[in-house]
Order: structure tokens, then sequence, then C-alpha cells
């Protein structure tokens, strides 16, 4: 590993942003929290207060869900038809693409990831999802249905938006993750309101200028900053609130989902995992080594989808776990905003404690440290990338979602071993083989419990393809055509001829 080139110098626009204190957006207008408290993010690089942003709490909450019900109910949009919806969605877009370096900038400031991976990954992506569902605005489509009733009946189906909808995004893909869920909510004509992790606020906050600028109705869209345990606690319990969408952890999605009860509102949950990626002894090392060392160390480990579980046939366990030690040479540690980072520091210093505790676990639970095990410097929230062998299936290190860059090193013998293994889990979000045998790779992937699995590479994401988890990994399905089931009633009419 070493260390980067200096940090670019920020856009004027993003020096701008950041100077000025950050507000709520509620029914179209831009307020402070009602009790008048504001809340520091930081800048993980560095550990320095990037902005003040105010912090919303139950009361603001209940504010943007009045917001947004007006808007549902009698403002201009749901008189908007489907393709007017679409062409918001399309500008929105378009302005986002217009302001990818700004986002991107802004995006590595508050997480902390490379602006490499900023200004390739996370910015675009959000332009994809935005105009994949726009063209979805005009399809919504029922079913006419023939039924075998006594008389003669015309009978079909309508599907139908589902109304005010809370949604609550990560800290990993801030804008990602606010795109994934806006924009199917707002194609099929639901309102929303969102609250941004409190870690990153700042890109959700200019994506609510852009979508203003847009032209989307006021209330439509509502962004409330807040803490979990206050604003999005309040959001997931509110009565007037039709259907919660989160993204987080395992932990935190339960308590959504029980407080979502008093008024069974419908739920989506995208959760944690602890992904199994699998190498046969088949396997093009010249691809699986570096994509499993990607798979692992992509954003600092910090994805839901890490492939943190590496199962290896033991005839080349060695030649991998070597393999995958070596690529961990190639990184270039440094703040996000250096141009030549490809590993950034963790997203916080409750981050790093969490990551380096699962160290200090696998440590004094006897597994061996390959590589890494450390935290890097004294500034920041930095973490060697490591890896991690002779674990045993009862460790803590092998069991929980670590959340950072640590990847526990396994063998197997047989397919049906590992397939054991793989699945012996209380998650089911991703999975990864890597094999030769194109037959084989799909036997595997019929057996892996998971909601996802990659053949010969790993974290390929694509609008249209749905994404969820099996088990403890969540409910429902976001992207591709399954999005729009989340947001969506349907209706049965049958009149009699």
């Amino acid at each position: 590993m070493a260390t980067t080139a200096p940090p670019v110098e920020l856009q004027r626009s993003v020096q701008e942003f950041l100077s000025r204190h950050r507000k709520l957006l509620i029914g179209g207008q831009w307020v402070d929290a009602q009790s008048g408290k504001t809340f520091a993010t930081y800048n993980p690089a560095t550990g320095e207060v990037l902005a003040q942003v105010a912090e919303g709490d139950r009361a603001d909450i209940d504010q943007a869900v009045i917001a947004a019900r007006k808007a549902f109910e009698t403002g201009p949009w749901p008189d908007m038809s489907p393709a007017e919806r679409g062409r918001l969605l399309w500008k929105l877009s378009d302005l986002i693409e217009q302001h990818h370096e700004e986002l991107a900038e802004l995006e590595t400031l508050d997480n902390g990831k490379p602006l490499l991976f900023s200004r390739i990954v996370d910015v675009p992506t959000a332009v994809d999802v935005f105009r994949y569902m726009a063209g979805w605005a005009t399809k919504i489509e029922g079913t006419t249905i023939p039924i075998s009733a006594r008389g003669k009946h015309f009978a079909y189906t309508l599907r139908e938006p589902v109304g005010v909808v809370g949604q609550i995004i990560p800290w990993n893909f801030p804008l990602i993750m606010a795109s994934w869920k806006l924009a199917p909510a707002l194609a099929v004509g639901c309102t929303c309101v969102l609250k941004p992790a409190e870690q990153t606020p700042l890109t959700a906050l200019r994506l609510g200028e852009l979508i203003q600028e847009a032209g989307f109705p006021e209330g439509v869209v509502n962004i409330v900053p807040g803490f979990g345990e206050t604003a999005g606690a309040a959001l997931a319990a509110h009565p007037d609130v039709d259907k919660i969408a989160f993204t987080g952890s395992t932990e935190v999605g339960k308590l959504i989902a029980r407080a979502a009860t008093e008024n069974l509102k419908k739920v989506s949950l995208e959760l944690g995992g602890k992904s199994p990626n699998v190498v046969f002894a088949d396997a093009d090392l010249k691809a699986a080594i570096p994509g499993s060392a990607s798979a692992i160390f992509f954003n600092q480990g910090q994805i839901c989808t890490a492939g943190s579980r590496l199962f290896v046939h033991k005839s080349i366990f060695d030649k991998v776990v070597e393999g995958v030690a070596e690529e961990t040479t190639k990184f270039q540690v440094g703040p996000g905003i250096n141009p030549s980072t490809n590993l950034g520091p963790l997203v916080s210093k409750e981050q790093l404690a969490r990551v380096c505790g699962y160290l200090d676990s696998g440590a004094k639970e006897g597994a061996k440290t390959i590589v890494g095990g450390h935290r890097i410097g004294n500034t920041g929230y930095f973490v060697e990338p490591t890896i991690l062998v002779d674990v045993k299936p009862h460790m803590k290190v092998v069991r929980e979602e670590i959340f950072g860059p640590v990847v526990t090193a396994i063998p197997f013998s047989e397919p049906d071993e590992v397939v054991k293994f793989a699945n012996d889990t209380k998650y089911g979000l991703a999975s990864a083989v890597w094999t030769r045998d194109i037959g084989k790779a799909h036997r595997i992937a019929a057996k892996l419990r998971a909601g996802t699995v990659w053949l010969n590479c790993y974290n390929v994401f694509d609008p249209a393809l749905p994404f969820g988890g099996y088990k403890q990994s969540g409910w429902g399905r976001e992207m591709g055509h399954a999005a729009l089931e989340l947001y969506t009633e349907t209706k049965s009419v049958c009149a009699e001829l």
C-alpha cells in the first residue's frame, strides 16, 4: 500500500454548498428544524466538520408527512399524466449528469469513498436509475380477466400508487440509494419523505435542490436529515405513512418492521449480508483473484454484498490467498478526494471502532492474519485491508457482518460441502461462483440461498436487474420491474354487463 497524491481543488459550488447551513426540504420550502437543532457531518479522512445540517425529529417528520399527503391527494401531482412524470424524472437525471463532478466531490467528502469511484460508479448509477424508471412511468399496466362468476361481467385490475412513502437510506452509497428509493416511487405516482443517514446527508440535500430545479411539485419529495432513533423511528411509526422502505442493518430493519405494525403499513427491507464467494479449482485465477479482492475491498468493504467469506478449493487455497494478499499491495490508501486513492477511510469513528473490534475478536479466537489487521495512522478512520485464515465456523468474524475491509478465507473439498458452508448463515443477500465449468456454475447457483448469484464476476448491478435478499437479508426486491410492485397496490374492478 502507498500514500496518494494531493487532493483535488474543490469546485467553487461545492465550497459554497458546504459553507451554508443546510436545511430541511418540507413542502417545497427549505426550513430549519422546529427544535432549532443542528448536527455536524464529518469528513472521514480527517475527522473534521464538513457542514452543519438541520436536525429533523418527530415534529419535522410530521410536517413532512402532512406535505407529502397534501401533494398526493390534492396537489398537481395526482393529475399529472404518466408521460409528465416520466419527463420530470428524465429531467432530473439530466441535472444530476450536468452536476456530475459537484455531486461526486460531495459524496466523497461526506462518505470518504475514493473520488475515482464516486465519478465512475455513484453518480452515473444514479443517472441510469432515474432514466430507467422514467421509462416505466408510462407502463404501469393492469390486466383484463375473464371470470367465471354467474352472469356476464367485465373484470380488470388497476395498479395504483400506494400513497405516501417513507424512505430511509444508508450511508455507504447515499446518492445511489436515494435514486433506488425515489425513482420507482415517483414513477408510479407516490409522494416521498426521505431520511438520509445522519453520517452522509449532503448529496441527498443537493439532490433536493435539483428536484426543485427539475420542477417537481411542492411536497412530492421531502428530505428530512436526522438521527435514526428520532427522525427514523418517527417515520417508520407514522400513522399516515402508507409504506416504509429501508436499507441498512438487519438489527435496525427488525425495529422498522415492528414500528410499522401500528398501522400495518407496507414494508420493504434491504438488509445485511455475509456473502460467500466460492472459487473452484478450475477457475480462471487471473479473473478470480482480483475479482475476489474487489468483492471484499471495494468501498472499504462497506457494502452489503461484500464477499466477506472467501471459500477456495483446497488444491489452490494457498495460491488464491497469496494472490488476494498481493492485490492489497496495489491499493493507494488516502483521503478519497485525492485523485489516485482507491482505498479510502471508513465512514465514521463508530464504524472504525466496530471494525477494529472484530479484528480484536478474530485474534482472540485464534484467527491468523495474512495481511492487515490494524488501523492506519491516527488521523481519519483508515483500516488496513485484512485477510484472516484458520477461522472456525463459530467465530464472530465468520458469523457476523463486519462491514469493513476484512475477509475470512476458508478451504473446501467438494461442491456439496461448500454449498453447505455457504448457506450456513442467517443472511442471503448475494454470492458468487468462479469456475470454467458452466454446468457446475449453474448447478451451484441453483443451490445457493441468496437473492443474487454472480458467476465469474462480482458486484454487477443494473437498473433492470431485481436486487434483494433471502432470509434475514430483507423483504422485497429493488430495481427492475419488481421495484414497481413495492410502491403500487392492485385494485380489482368488476362490472356487471
